[in-house]
C-alpha cells in the first residue's frame, strides 16, 4: 500500500440509507415464521379461488368447437359467461360426449378434476368412468377424494370452489366494513366537537348489536338471500372497532407538526386526511381488518350451518357442515370443511397477530 492510498481506517463508514416503516414493518413480520406461513396458506387459497374452475370442474377450461375458440368454466363465476352457442346445441351442461359428437374436430383443455361442484357426474359421462357413488356410498376415494355427499356431488369439488364464497366474504365485507370505519373515525378525529360526539354515539349504539342476531333478523327480512347481502350486511355491522381505532389516531396525529404545516401551506381538509394522516394512521387500522376477516369467514360459516347462507346453486364450507346435520354418519362432510374454516381463521388470525407485532413497537418491546 502506498501512502497516497488512504488506510482502511481512514475512510468513513458507509452510510445505509434509511429504511421506510413500511419497509421496515415487512423485515419484522418476515421474521415471524408461523405468520409468513399462514400468509402463504392465504395466497394458496387466493391461487385456488381464482383457479377453481380449472382445478375442479365438468366445463373445458377452454375449447374449440366449430372453428371458435370458448371458454366455458367461466360459467362457474356467472351463468351468464357460458356461450350461448352451447345452449342452442343442446348440450346440457355434458360436454365431452357432445363435442366428439356434434364436432369431430374440435378439441378441450380439461379441469384437473373432472366433478362438479353442483352435481352428480353421470355414469359414462367422462368416457370409461362410472357415476358418483350416493349418501353412504360416497367415501373419499381415487375418483371422489374427499367422497361425496348425499346426492353424490363431490365434496372436493365443492370445497374448491366453495373457498371463492370464503375469500370473497371475509375480503367483501372488510372492505365494506374498513371504507366505512375509516371515514367515520377520520372525520369524528380530524374535526371532533359535535362531529366527534355524533359519530362517537353512532359507533357506541352499533356495538351495542349483537352481529350474529342482526344479521339473522335482517336475512329473515330479505324476499331473495344472496350471498352479496350476506356480505353487505357482516359489513355494515363490522366497522365499529376500525372507526374506534382511526378516531384515536386522527385524533393523535392532527396536532402533528407536519399537520401544521400543511395546514399552513394552504391545504384542504380532505387533502391532509387523506395525503398527510391517513398513511401514517393505517397502520394500526389494517389489524383489525385482517381479524374481521377471520370474523367474517366464521359468521357465514354459521349462517349456512343454520341454513341462512346462500342459496343454491352456491357452494360455501358452512352449508357442508349444513348437510352433515343431517347425515352423521357420513363424517368426511364434517371433517375437511371443518378443518378448511379452522385453517383458514386460524391463518388470517395469525397473519393479524404478526402485523400488530410487526407495526406496534410497544409489543414489540414487551417481547424482549
Amino acid at each position: 500500500m502506498t501512502s497516497d492510498e488512504p488506510s482502511n481506517e481512514s475512510r468513513p463508514p458507509r452510510q445505509q440509507a434509511a429504511r421506510g416503516f413500511w419497509s421496515e414493518a415487512w423485515q419484522r413480520f418476515r421474521s415471524r415464521k408461523l405468520s409468513m406461513a399462514a400468509l402463504g396458506f392465504v395466497l394458496f387459497l387466493v391461487l385456488v379461488a381464482t383457479f377453481a374452475p380449472a382445478i375442479a370442474g365438468t366445463k373445458p377450461v377452454i375449447c374449440r368447437y366449430k372453428g371458435t375458440i370458448y371458454v366455458p368454466c367461466l360459467a362457474y363465476f356467472d351463468r351468464t359467461f357460458e356461450p350461448v352457442i352451447f345452449a342452442k346445441d343442446r348440450f346440457r351442461g355434458t360436454y365431452p360426449a357432445n363435442l366428439a359428437e356434434k364436432d369431430p374436430e374440435s378439441w378441450a383443455i380439461w379441469p384437473l378434476v373432472f366433478q362438479d361442484p353442483y352435481r352428480s357426474v353421470r355414469d359414462n359421462e367422462w368416457p370409461g368412468e362410472p357415476a358418483n357413488p350416493a349418501r353412504d356410498q360416497g367415501t373419499p376415494s381415487r375418483r371422489n377424494l374427499f367422497g361425496t355427499d348425499q346426492y353424490g356431488v363431490d365434496v372436493f369439488a365443492k370445497m374448491v370452489h366453495g373457498t371463492t364464497v370464503a375469500l370473497l366474504v371475509g375480503f367483501v365485507s372488510m372492505g365494506l366494513a374498513g371504507t366505512i370505519g375509516i371515514t367515520i373515525g377520520a372525520t369524528a378525529g380530524y374535526f371532533g366537537g359535535w362531529v366527534d360526539m355524533l359519530a362517537s354515539r353512532l359507533i357506541e349504539v352499533v356495538m351495542c348489536i349483537p352481529t350474529l342476531v342482526l344479521i339473522l333478523a335482517l336475512v329473515a327480512f330479505v324476499d331473495k338471500p344472496s350471498i352479496w347481502k350476506t356480505m353487505a350486511i357482516i359489513g355494515l355491522t363490522g366497522w365499529t372497532g376500525i372507526a374506534r381505532l382511526a378516531r384515536a389516531e386522527f385524533l393523535r396525529l392532527r396536532s402533528s407538526e407536519f399537520v401544521m404545516a400543511a395546514r399552513a401551506a394552504g391545504a384542504g381538509p380532505l387533502r391532509i386526511m387523506l395525503r398527510h394522516i391517513l398513511p401514517n394512521a393505517l397502520a394500526p387500522v389494517l389489524v383489525p381488518i385482517t381479524f374481521g376477516i377471520a370474523s367474517a369467514i366464521l359468521i357465514e360459516s354459521s349462517l349456512s350451518f343454520l341454513g341462512f347462507g346462500p342459496p343454491p346453486p352456491s357452494v360455501s364450507w358452512g352449508s357442508l357442515l349444513n348437510d352433515a346435520r343431517s347425515n352423521l354418519q357420513m363424517w368426511w362432510l364434517v371433517v375437511f370443511p371443518g378443518v378448511a374454516i379452522f385453517l383458514t381463521v386460524l391463518s388470517y388470525n395469525l397473519v393479524g397477530e404478526g402485523l400488530q407485532e410487526a407495526t406496534d413497537p410497544r409489543l414489540r418491546e414487551a417481547r424482549k
